[in-house]
Order: C-alpha cells, then sequence, then structure tokens
C-alpha cells in the first residue's frame, strides 16, 4: 500500500517541503534510506544522514534548519518523534487490519462476537465468551468459557486465556501469554505431603495494558488478580495469584511478584526483580534490577541490592565493598603494628 506525502502530512498535521505527491510503501532508519520509504531525523547526532538519506521522505521537527542540500521531501511537525510514533502505529495498525473467521477456528455457537473480529486458524473460543469490536485473535490461540475481551485488543499466537477472565480495551497479549492458570496454592499434609487449594477466582486486565510474550499471570484463589489500566509488562513475567498493580506501571523481564502483593501506580521495576508475597509497593516507587523485595516499601522510594536498601545508600555501600580488600588489608597491618606496641 502507498501513501502520498500529502496524505501523511495530513495524518501528522505537518507541512509538506518539496515534492507533495511522492509515495512511499514502507518506513526506514534514516541512515537506510531507500527510494520509495519514509524515515524522520529526531537526534541531532544522525543530522548528516538527512543530506545523504535516499528515503523519499523525511520527517523533521519544526525547529530543524537546513544547512545543505536534501533531496527527500521533507514534512515538517511539531515533534519529529511523536509524529514517527503516530506513523508506526498507524501503519501497525493497517498491516494488522484482518477480519473474518479463517479456516479450522473453533467458535462456540453461544459466543458474542463484535464487528471487524479477526480469529486465526486453530484458534477455540469457548462457551459464552464476549469479544468486543475489532479484536484481533491470531492462530492457535484459547479463549476459555465466559471470558471476556475488550474492544480493540489484540491477542497473538499463542496466547491462553483461561475461563471467566477479562481483558479491556485497546490492549496487547504477545505471543504464549498465560492469563489465568491456577494460582500456586498447596496446603501441607501431616505426612508432608501437599493438598491443592482450588483456585476459584480470575484476572482482570484493565484498559491499554500490553503483556509481553511469555509471561503468566495466575488467577487469584478468590476475587481477581487485577493488572490495571496503562500497565506495561515486559516477557517473561510472573505475576502471582491474587496480585495487584497499579495504573501505568512498567515492569522489565523476567520479574517475579508473589501472591497478595499490591503495587501502586506509575512505579518502575527493573529486570529479574524479586517481590515476596503479601506486601504493599507505594505509588512512584523505582526498583533496580536483580534486586530483591522482601518488606513493604513507601511511595516514591528508589531502591536497589538483594535484600534491598535505598539505592543511595547502595551505591555508596558499593563504593566501599569494592575497595573491601584493601580496606581488610589496612586494618590487618594496624592490628599487627598495635600487637608490636
Amino acid at each position: 500500500m502507498k501513501f502520498k506525502a500529502a496524505e501523511i502530512a495530513q495524518l501528522l498535521q505537518g507541512t509538506v517541503k518539496g515534492d507533495a505527491n511522492v509515495e512511499v510503501s514502507t518506513l526506514s532508519k534514516i541512515e537506510e534510506g531507500t527510494e520509495g520509504t519514509i524515515s524522520f531525523l529526531a537526534n541531532p547526532k544522525y543530522e548528516q544522514f538527512i543530506y545523504t538519506t535516499k528515503a523519499s521522505i523525511v520527517i523533521v521537527s519544526k525547529d530543524f534548519v537546513a544547512t545543505d542540500y536534501i533531496s527527500s521531501t521533507l514534512i515538517v511537525v511539531e515533534d519529529a518523534y511523536k509524529a514517527f510514533t503516530q506513523l508506526l502505529q498507524h501503519y501497525n495498525t493497517i498491516k494488522n487490519n484482518k477480519v473474518g473467521i479463517e479456516e479450522f477456528a473453533k467458535v462456540n455457537s453461544t459466543a458474542q462476537l463484535g464487528d471487524n473480529v479477526y480469529i486465526g486458524s486453530f484458534s477455540y473460543i469457548g462457551a459464552n465468551v464476549s469479544i468486543g469490536n475489532n479484536v484481533k485473535i491470531y492462530p492457535n490461540v484459547t479463549i476459555g468459557d465466559y471470558a471476556k475481551i475488550g474492544d480493540n485488543t489484540v491477542l497473538y499466537s499463542g496466547a491462553q486465556v483461561y475461563n471467566e477472565c477479562e481483558i479491556g480495551k485497546n490492549c496487547i497479549i504477545h505471543s504464549n501469554v498465560v492469563i489465568g492458570a491456577d494460582g500456586f496454592g498447596f496446603a501441607p499434609n501431616a505426612d508432608g505431603s501437599f493438598e491443592k487449594i482450588p483456585q476459584i477466582g480470575n484476572v482482570l486486565i484493565e484498559d491499554n495494558v500490553e503483556i509481553g510474550a511469555g509471561s503468566t499471570i495466575d488467577r487469584a484463589t478468590m476475587g481477581s488478580t487485577i493488572i490495571r489500566k496503562g500497565v506495561k509488562l515486559d516477557n517473561q513475567i510472573q505475576i502471582a495469584h491474587n496480585v495487584q498493580i497499579g495504573e501505568n506501571t512498567v515492569i522489565a523481564s523476567q520479574t517475579g511478584v508473589a501472591g497478595s502483593t499490591k503495587i501502586g501506580r506509575n512505579c518502575m521495576i527493573g529486570g529479574q526483580v524479586g517481590i515476596a508475597g503479601h506486601l504493599t509497593i507505594g505509588d512512584y516507587v523505582q526498583i533496580q534490577a536483580q534486586s530483591g523485595i522482601n518488606g513493604n516499601v513507601e511511595s516514591k522510594t528508589q531502591l536497589y541490592g538483594s535484600p534491598a536498601i535505598d539505592a543511595a545508600s547502595f551505591r555508596k555501600s558499593y563504593v566501599y565493598f569494592r575497595k573491601f580488600p584493601e580496606i581488610v588489608k589496612r586494618i590487618d597491618k594496624l592490628e599487627q603494628e598495635n600487637k608490636q606496641k
């Protein structure tokens, strides 16, 4: 599919400098631009490439001032980076705008499907499932009985949504995500064996959430495991039963959150963080990668280390830790000198 510069400028609320009728069909980095592609310039470090790129169109910010000849048509916008992000979103929507039920997909007769839904081959939609408008379900996805999927949500191949779980609007669920598997609940018996505790709750995911590939969110023992609106989870994250994650919190890969912990809004949690169960973590908390959290955390705290401490204290202590062998030698020397006195 091809688009003219004038059409793209209208979408981005920008102005054209050059050939308004030049057409592009794909996107490129500015340093790798070829004829028929569109790129952007936002970082001054890449300005040199705007004078050599072969891209047919380049998006630039309104404060850009050329110092040499540019062969590309320019689209001038308020913020080139934001405009290109908007263009990427538009391009991705068009590219993935599939509609219809493919051969070999199985949809239960009691399921309710919205308008413009796509369901790929070998996907299974269970009894009394509710699927909103413009939902895209790629091949090999399973949606369990009584589950709900909101408008404009995308589930990529291999995603599994268990019975009675709910996903809001405008969510992205990447491949092999498992939503609603049983929480890790077992009661010890007198003989040392364990008895499984039935997990009868569900998972509730609000609007505008993205969950990375291979992540797992367990259903609650009772009630709901809740992921609030705007949360972004990276790949390979484990969220245990009855956890609650507040609005707009972001969590990086390989982090694990144990059962019944509550995480506030607008938190930033690095990769490979381990968070113990039944804790409360406040709002705007920042936790550095590979930290271990075993106690409650107040809002606006920065933590580092395992077990985690205040990030500034950790960095200061680490300076001394690196010098520890030298410090030990100095202490040994002082002790020897004292013995000789």
